[in-house]
């Protein structure tokens, strides 16, 4: 066998090493594990570490590493531009040390450990910069161009891993913050029945709705239901803060409209370029009365025995964030009869391609009844044309039941 065949041979072998099928199988940590243990050896490298980017620092972090393990346990963190794995990071193509200084570097272990020479190659997916991979040598060593490809090859493969793990860790954080804002289940307050529902409307199964109820030290009961747009970890995050801060606001005030002037400064400032939507309700201490104000949400709709569902009539003030009118944000006042049930929604239960949202809002109100609030939420999630939502919905409803 000649010498060309032999290196084709070896080509080969390395190249189905880091593109075999099995890889694919794996937990994304797994597969990053498996994937530098492969790369150390087909390079006969002494090291090998993959730091993904933090979008939200620009931080390069490190992840996993082989031979470099301290550098996972230390939560090392490159800026991006700097050092070795933040310039290579910054220019998006492979770069080569050898006999590099202190100078060169910014992670102390790498000359620690006593690296003489690394390659790294940046680890992009959709053509963006998402992490770094780089192995490194105990002695000077020259890195040639097909070693260069084997680690570019590698880091494609790396990029999959690392989008499936950051996906699946954004989504556990959203999922966990926004199963701790949602109510687990409603509190029990006298004079009313209540039920809700929230289902996520897509894939990555987290977005801004929420929906809250809370007893004030005057005995007046607050409602709320809001949509901040997006989805992910961000809009999770935000609707976090909102409803957190209209919690407080509604300790200050007791005018829904002056909670939301408030809540609509506080946004403006702190969450620029977030728009949301909310409804703040205030139902009375013997539950008769309703006191509401919307921001840019759909209409409540009410229903009470012997008639049917109506949309209420709100005033159109616009949504929170977007800073368009000086106009006074206005309430809406009307009497919540024994039997009576108020329904708020956001706009995904609602809205459809290709129709009026004032459509989906009329095919809702025509299934309310004033019925159990549980029953009331089945019927309604299940009604033809409510029942398959393309966004975020979440649905409260709160009946008046007499103190008995």
């Amino acid at each position: 066998m000649g010498v060309d065949s032999i290196q084709n041979d070896e080509r080969l072998r390395r190249l189905e090493a880091v593109t075999d099928a099995t890889l694919s199988r794996l937990d994304a940590s797994d597969l990053l594990d498996e994937l530098l243990d492969r790369v150390r050896d087909l390079l006969d490298a002494d090291t090998a570490a993959i730091l993904l980017l933090d979008p939200h620092s620009r931080q390069l972090v490190a992840t996993a590493a082989k031979g470099l393990e301290e550098e996972v346990r230390r939560g090392v963190r490159i800026a991006f531009g700097r050092g070795f794995a933040g310039r290579v990071a910054e220019t998006r193509g492979p770069l080569t040390l050898t006999d590099f200084t202190a100078a060169d570097v910014v992670n102390p272990l790498l000359l620690e450990i006593g690296l003489r020479s690394l390659l790294g190659v940046p680890i992009l997916a959709a053509g963006e910069v998402i992490g770094v991979l780089h192995v490194g040598s105990l002695q000077p060593r020259i890195f040639t161009p097909d070693d260069v490809r084997l680690l570019e090859l590698a880091a494609d493969r790396a990029g999959t891993a690392g989008q499936i793990r950051n996906q699946k860790l954004e989504q556990a954080t959203a999922l966990a913050l926004q199963r701790s804002l949602l109510p687990s289940s409603l509190p029990e307050v006298p004079g009313v029945e209540m039920a809700a529902r929230y289902v996520p409307g897509h894939a990555f199964g987290i977005g801004g709705d929420w929906y809250d109820v809370f007893t004030l030290p005057s005995g007046w009961l607050g409602v709320v239901i809001g949509d901040v747009s997006g989805h992910g970890l961000a809009s999770a995050v935000v609707m976090g803060r909102v409803r957190s801060a209209l919690r407080a606001y509604a300790l200050v005030s007791d005018d829904p409209a002056e909670a939301l002037t408030l809540l609509d400064r506080k946004v403006r400032h702190f969450e620029a370029g977030s728009l949301t939507t909310a409804l703040y309700a205030m139902i009375s201490p013997d539950r008769t009365e309703v006191r509401l104000s919307t921001a840019g949400h759909p209409p409540p709709i009410f229903a009470i025995p012997g008639c049917p569902a109506v949309v209420t009539t709100v005033p159109a003030d616009p949504p929170l964030g977007i800073g368009i009118s000086q106009r006074p944000r206005r309430n809406t006042a009307f009497e919540l009869p024994d039997g009576g049930v108020l329904v708020l929604y956001t706009d995904g239960l609602v809205e459809r391609r290709g129709e009026l949202i004032d459509d989906g809002i009329a095919r809702l109100a025509s299934v309310i009844r004033p019925a159990p609030p549980e029953d009331l939420c089945a019927m309604i999630m299940s009604a033809d044309g409510l029942d398959e939502p393309t966004d975020d919905v979440a649905l409260l409803i709160v009946r008046h039941q007499s103190f008995r």
